[in-house]
């Protein structure tokens, strides 16, 4: 391959009318629904898995919510009306605990009552499935969008772009989770089915509708899309099509791809627990809480939620400079290099993380760890992984999917093909954990330990099989990578 690769995202065609040349700052304002999305997508990953265990969820069912995500990636479904249906699903999750209230899970106070509200779990797990549709539907064409519209600047500007969204969109939304005052700010939104940490959760979500319409109405104004000629169109015909039309190309796929698949599900089965359960460690490992304990547990455990989303702000801050070195060290090392340096910094990271929770717990170190100095730093490391993964990170949401884009130019063609099959090796290993994890940390009776340990033990694969399997990139084409986001 020689030159720049010129790639879309999305496989895009070509044949049709050019679009008109946008400059850098209207680029910048029709990518801002991908802000809006991934503003949602913090919140999710920062509140939901610790709120639903206040309903009556046991830790051990958490992770079998998060399906939700996988599946929707692995049919591939179409775009949806995004805003009208976050509202929904948004009203849905917030009243989640006063619809329970009024169809009858309890007629005490919330401060007084601590058992299971079935019901508003219910509800809470139907608009949180919902939501998680309506996101994964929307991220597909928000990257293809970005590619199309990119011309003069390229991929690479449109890639940082797009990584720049999600960055602040990221830091907006774990700052919203990260604050404990918006039931002081909004405190109508308590009720006596919904105490402190749901009013925060509720007004965090609202406020996340605000943003995505602003962000959806900028984009809508601003992009200007030239739809194919009929005559470019009519060239698909006849091609596979519909949800799971990726399975039938699969016998395409160029030589290397399979390997790059085996190595993309490890690299997944090493992240996934940790993006699950980050701000649930925090509060249950780290900060000694639980979220259905005596009151000093509740709070101690919600202190350690909002610590974790901190993290995940710091985290983002990291991610979204780290977006801009990624490309020129991929040109330097090749991409293969920084790849497995990722893996191995993952596996790293989930060793420390397991050996904080187990200090922090007393299973080692004695009880020097009930000490005040000791406590403080062991949360401050805490806060510092949450920081170094923002790197490793960065090269999830980019580079496996620029190597899928340069196997499929050297190809000649078979993007989109290459980037769907890419999608099922990332959520099979989401529906792999997502059903495994919970029972996996029952089994030794250690929160979320377990589920880091073998986290790490999948870094550590995945390094050595990335290594041995991945081919060898070209350091010098390695200009654009295809993006990567949500969760």
């Amino acid at each position: 391959m020689a030159g720049d690769m010129e790639i879309s995202a999305a496989g895009g065609g070509g044949g049709s009318r050019k679009p008109p040349q946008m400059s850098i700052v209207e680029l910048f304002l029709a990518c801002m629904v991908a802000g809006g999305v991934q503003y949602g997508w913090a919140l999710q990953l920062s509140l939901l898995t610790p709120y639903v265990q206040t309903l009556g969820i046991p830790h051990a069912l958490v992770a079998v919510m998060w399906l939700c995500g996988p599946i929707a990636g692995l049919v591939e479904l179409g775009p949806t009306n995004l805003l009208v249906n976050h509202i929904i699903q948004v009203i849905v999750i917030g009243f989640s605990s006063d619809i329970g209230y009024a169809l009858g899970d309890t007629t005490e106070d919330c401060t007084v009552y601590k058992g299971r509200r079935l019901r508003a779990a219910l509800f809470f797990v139907m608009g949180f499935w919902l939501l998680d549709f309506s996101n994964n539907t929307v991220q597909g064409p928000a990257r293809a969008l970005m590619a199309d519209l990119a011309g003069r600047h390229g991929p690479s500007s449109a890639n940082a772009i797009f990584v720049s969204w999600m960055a602040i969109g990221n830091i907006l939304g774990y700052s919203s989770g990260s604050t404990d005052k918006w039931h002081v700010w909004f405190p109508f939104l308590q009720t006596r089915a919904c105490c402190e940490a749901c009013a925060n959760l509720k007004a965090a979500f609202l406020v996340a509708v605000i943003f995505l319409g602003l962000s959806t109405t900028v984009t809508m104004i601003v992009a200007k899309e030239v739809p194919l000629e009929p005559s470019s169109a009519a060239q698909g015909d006849g091609e596979p099509s519909g949800p799971f039309a990726v399975f039938s190309g699969m016998k395409n796929l160029p030589p290397g791809m399979p390997q790059v698949l085996i190595v993309t599900g490890l690299t997944w089965l090493s992240w996934f627990p940790f993006i699950l359960f980050d701000t649930d460690w925090m509060g249950r490992e780290m900060y000694h809480g639980r979220p259905d304990g005596s009151p000093a547990e509740v709070a101690n455990f919600q202190e350690g939620v909002r610590q974790g989303a901190f993290g995940l702000l710091l985290n983002s801050v990291v991610l979204g400079v780290s977006s801009f070195l990624i490309a020129p060290m991929c040109q330097k090392l090749t991409a293969k290099v920084v790849w497995v340096m990722s893996c191995v910094m993952v596996c790293i990271v989930m060793a420390l993380v397991t050996v904080l929770s187990a200090w922090s717990l007393g299973d080692i170190g004695g009880s020097v760890q009930d000490a005040a100095a000791t406590e403080k730093g062991l949360r401050g490391a805490a806060l510092a992984l949450f920081v170094f993964l923002g790197f490793p990170f960065a090269v999830l949401c980019s580079v496996p999917f620029a190597v899928t884009a340069q196997l499929a130019e050297s190809k000649g063609g078979g993007q989109g093909l290459c980037t769907g099959v890419l999608n099922i090796s990332i959520v099979v290993p989401q529906m792999i954990i997502a059903v495994g994890s919970g029972p996996w940390d029952e089994l030794f009776a250690k929160g979320n330990i377990p589920a880091f340990g073998a986290a790490s033990v999948f870094a550590f694969t995945a390094a050595v099989a990335g290594m041995i399997m991945l081919p060898k990139m070209p350091k010098t084409n390695f200009r654009s990578v295809s993006m990567g986001g949500g969760h």
